[in-house]
């Protein structure tokens, strides 16, 4: 018998296809920022819901967001796409409290976890908002309104059958781009290098979007930022040989 408390409800995308989208279609030529996954809420996590969900968790809404508003103080904001478990978001918002996070994720589990780090540490520099980013980014944000974007480790759909699938493409690329402030930045990893050099050409071919670091006999990636983490995953990656490609874009 399963005794795991179950979660508070969150806005989530609907489960059957948009309007528009015909029933069969195997690519829907919509963008999705992510792809659900099953996964066991621990009670841990389904207590954090309870008691600080309904002061980091934002419902999606069809309407601009005043960032100001949502975090209690004007500052810096960054948005964050897809965070997992939530562990390189914490440690990031634990080391830069100056900076705010809005931060989006479908994964019921990784919310609950992001919440429970929360707690244990702290953060008020955290809200989260459990919906499809690419809504999230055309319907709560404005444009010129974010100072940086975090997009750590996609999927990489590794088959070529499914590289269409990939979230780095030039139609999310550009949105992306106008929802940044002049200077703004663009930040990307991954640890599959056929999708790290998807990424360079896509996001280098962006007009809107600047390379911060000057390409060189086909190479432009990134030093790791100070900021990111090495996750447990990766650190596991790089023992067994495998290597880790940070990207990172500047606005015009």
């Amino acid at each position: 018998m399963n005794d795991t408390p179950s979660l508070p409800p969150v806005n989530t995308p609907p489960a059957t296809a948009p309007t528009g989208i015909k029933p069969g279609v195997t690519h829907p030529k919509t963008i999705k920022s992510f792809v659900r996954r099953a996964g066991r809420t621990t009670t841990g996590q389904a207590k954090a819901f309870e008691d600080l969900g309904p002061l980091y968790v934002m419902p999606y809404a069809s309407q601009a967001l005043d960032l100001a508003a949502v975090f209690g103080r004007s500052a810096p904001t960054v948005l964050e796409i897809g965070f997992g478990m939530g562990e390189a978001t914490a440690h990031i918002a634990a080391l830069m409290p100056e900076t705010n996070f809005l931060c989006c994720e479908v994964h019921q589990p990784g919310v609950g976890a992001l919440l429970k780090r929360i707690g244990e540490q702290g953060l008020t520099n955290i809200r989260i908002v459990s919906h499809d980013a690419v809504e999230i980014m055309d319907h709560m944000l404005k444009p010129d309104q974010l100072d940086g974007i975090h997009l750590f480790f996609p999927d990489p759909w590794h088959k070529k059958k499914h590289n269409k699938r990939r979230l780095i493409q030039p139609p999310l690329v550009a949105r992306l781009a106008t929802r940044l402030k002049p200077g703004g930045y663009l930040h990307c990893a991954t640890d599959w290098q056929p999708y790290a050099q998807q990424m360079l050409q896509v996001l280098s071919a962006e007009p809107l979007l600047a390379n911060s670091v000057a390409q060189h006999e086909g190479e432009g990636y990134a030093p790791k930022p100070h900021y990111r983490p090495l996750t447990k995953f990766e650190n596991r990656g790089l023992k067994l040989g495998h290597g880790v490609w940070d990207l990172v874009f500047l606005r015009r």
